[in-house]
């Protein structure tokens, strides 16, 4: 069948402004958003700009906004977008990131966001054994999280940014949470200066925005009020030692 691309369109070294520009495709409703792009860009308009890398969902390049939802262009089928000819898709450059070429955002500041809450593993004690051991109860806690791929749909879902550009955003948080839930790990105290300050984790209002966006199926939500939890039981902690002397 064929559908209608509507796609919008800067080049900073023409543009102005952005525009949307509209490519008649025709694509099977089993194709992926991805393969109809791709048919663009290599049979109607090679100056097309987007990401892409796997094309299997595993790398999160093509992230973009479709029909006004956060997704991955590898992973939407064109028969969830359009079910009779002649309907239209609207893609957009992801939400909040400077936009460097049509669809393909500069991505520095979530990426810098997401190194300060130094998403590794953090202990400078020595294994009692080869390994530090783990069970796979303990793994579970917080084993979804272990999933993120880094597209930043979740930060372009959620409305915070809007009005709060400084907002560390779900995909940073929720990796926080992937380590401070790791019975290996010992780093709360060198993460709580990212997490608990007014930019941190205390703008998000339960929007689950971020949750229904994630195409890996991370509870993100849920991860970021555990996180909370875990600084309110911190602090109640450490005003309970206060209180009894013991710092």
């Amino acid at each position: 069948m064929k559908i209608i691309l509507k796609i919008k369109r800067f080049n900073p070294e023409s543009d102005e402004n952005s525009y949307f520009q509209e490519f008649t495709v025709e694509a099977d409703p089993n194709d992926r958003l991805l393969d109809a792009l791709m048919h663009v860009k290599r049979f109607q308009d090679g100056t097309l700009g987007f990401r892409k890398s796997c094309a299997h969902g595993v790398c999160g390049s093509d992230a973009m906004r479709i029909n006004g939802k956060d997704g991955l262009a590898c992973k939407t089928l064109i028969k969830d977008l359009a079910s009779r000819d002649g309907e239209t898709i609207a893609i957009e450059p992801l939400r909040y990131f400077p936009v460097q070429r049509d669809l393909i955002v500069d991505q520095s500041e979530f990426f810098k966001k997401y190194r300060a809450v130094k998403p590794y593993l953090i202990n400078d004690d020595i294994p009692k054994e080869k390994e530090r051991i783990q069970s796979q109860e303990e793994r579970m806690v917080f084993d979804d999280t272990t999933n993120c791929i880094l597209c930043a749909s979740c930060y372009s879902a959620c409305p915070i940014p809007e009005n709060n550009s400084e907002f560390l955003g779900p995909a940073a948080i929720a990796q926080a949470y992937r380590f401070l839930a790791d019975t290996r790990d010992q780093g709360f105290e060198e993460r709580l200066p990212s997490l608990d300050q007014p930019d941190g984790i205390w703008p998000c209002q339960n929007h689950f925005k971020c949750t229904q966006s994630c195409p890996r199926s991370i509870l993100l939500t849920k991860r970021i009020n555990q996180t909370k939890k875990m600084i309110e039981t911190y602090r109640n902690d450490s005003d309970e030692k206060i209180n009894n002397g013991e710092s």
